[in-house]
């Protein structure tokens, strides 16, 4: 349901959850689903726009089916069957999604927009309350235990729960407000893009260019990361680029001017792009990596998606974490409230989430952060556009590793090497 704006001025539930992007309409899903009474407050009205995230892997499709969502193109869904890859020269290289146990082997595209508001409507359906408009501007502590017991919004109402979820996002307000501040030497990516028409826009693949110049190129700098090419359908393309460093503080690139730059002299022809031809101005957004705040879970305060820093540092993506933790959260949520919230059993429960968090994602968090350290340098780029692209063994294994799609049992040697590697390191 949708709040009617007769709501009082003191809103009680079971759970509160602040952001209806996709990992907070998830989350507000999944615990609906289990008979919890949900609050999903929302600073903006559907529909609204958001800047990444039009382009899905198969480890989102997974998720959307999990959900019950009809992906099926009939539903305005537009199918990838791989990632065709430009580096080197000019013919790209391509590679389909693996065949995998663990995932489907297509992806998907939809616009960020329509994809958010279909997912809060899903919440909606499953019986939590979408409150829209409405911006948590302070948590509400209880001064004897200084667990948060609600947040307050700027129009003064005050929503009540004894579990709060924070997802709303990079900036996550309501994490600062609790003494959570991000940690500056976790890797932090910059993203950027725009919409064209082009004939690139019913491609069967999603395509990248992983030679980024910040200039002419072959007579500028390399930079870490790729650019993007995602087909929409009906001849609408979202282009962009994104670039990562090693640490937050390392951060300096105006990413919208190079974006620019990029547009007008290094895009593959094979987009056709005319400036002419592009929908909407340029947009950019922060990319939180490798749980760069923590921790996930404390006081009453749950995390999920960008508010905890959950995206890949290997490829930038966030949006299938975002939606995997939202029902991890879901399930020590319902765990907790059915042992007693406040209560001993009840926060080891919570505290669950945290653990399982890391055993999930922790190594495999760590081997990016060292993937961006070396991609920083230039020569190593220059090595692995050169050198490994025309090496079809070495780029499966290194597109499983990077897109995230291996079996983690009873998977070929690939999936196993990477799955060892993943319990060998540290956890991020």
């Amino acid at each position: 349901m949708t709040e009617e704006r007769t709501a009082p001025a003191v809103v009680e539930s079971d759970v509160i959850v602040v952001g209806a992007g996709p990992g907070g309409s998830t989350t507000a899903k999944w615990l609906a689903d289990r008979g919890l009474d949900v609050s999903l407050l929302e600073k903006s009205a559907f529909p609204r726009d958001k800047v990444c995230g039009d382009g899905l892997t198969p480890r989102a499709t997974k998720q959307l089916i999990r959900l019950g969502v009809d992906v099926s193109e009939e539903a305005g869904w537009v199918h990838n069957i791989g990632l065709r890859t430009y580096a080197g020269r000019e013919e790209p290289f391509e590679f389909l999604w693996p065949e995998l146990a663990s995932f489907p082997n297509y992806g998907l595209t939809r616009r960020r927009g329509d994809f958010d508001e279909m997912l809060a409507r899903l919440a909606t359906t499953a019986g939590a309350t979408l409150y829209e408009n409405t911006s948590a501007s302070e948590p509400i502590l209880d001064p004897a235990t200084d667990r948060i017991v609600g947040v307050r919004a700027k129009d003064g109402r005050e929503f009540r729960a004894p579990i709060v979820v924070a997802a709303d996002g990079n900036s996550s307000r309501l994490a600062l407000n609790m003494g959570l501040e991000k940690n500056k030497l976790r890797p932090m990516g910059v993203a950027a893009r725009a919409y064209f028409k082009a004939p690139a826009g019913d491609s069967a693949f999603i395509e990248s260019c992983l030679e980024l110049w910040d200039g002419k190129p072959g007579e500028s700098n390399l930079l870490p990361g790729y650019a993007w090419m995602f087909p929409l359908g009906d001849g609408m393309i979202n282009v962009g680029l994104g670039t990562v460093s090693s640490t937050a503080t390392s951060q300096k690139m105006n990413v919208r001017e190079q974006l620019k730059t990029w547009l007008n002299g290094a895009t593959p022809r094979q987009w056709g792009l005319d400036p002419a031809n592009q929908v909407g101005t340029i947009g950019s957004a922060a990319l939180p990596m490798s749980f760069n705040r923590k921790p996930a879970y404390t006081r009453g305060l749950v995390l999920v998606g960008d508010s905890a820093g959950m995206v890949s540092p290997f490829n930038g993506e966030g949006i299938p974490y975002a939606m995997e933790a939202a029902e991890m959260a879901a399930d020590a949520i319902a765990d907790a409230h059915a042992r007693g919230v406040g209560g001993r059993a009840a926060e080891k429960a919570l505290g669950g989430y945290r653990t399982r968090l890391e055993a999930e994602w922790g190594g495999y968090y760590r081997l990016g952060q060292v993937f961006v350290s070396l991609i920083e340098r230039p020569e190593i780029m220059r090595l692995c556009t050169r050198y490994g692209l025309p090496r079809p063994t070495l780029m499966k294994f290194t597109m499983k590793l990077l897109a995230h799609l291996y079996d983690t049992s009873d998977g070929d040697w690939m999936d196993k090497t990477i799955t060892a590697l993943t319990k060998v390191v540290p956890s991020a």
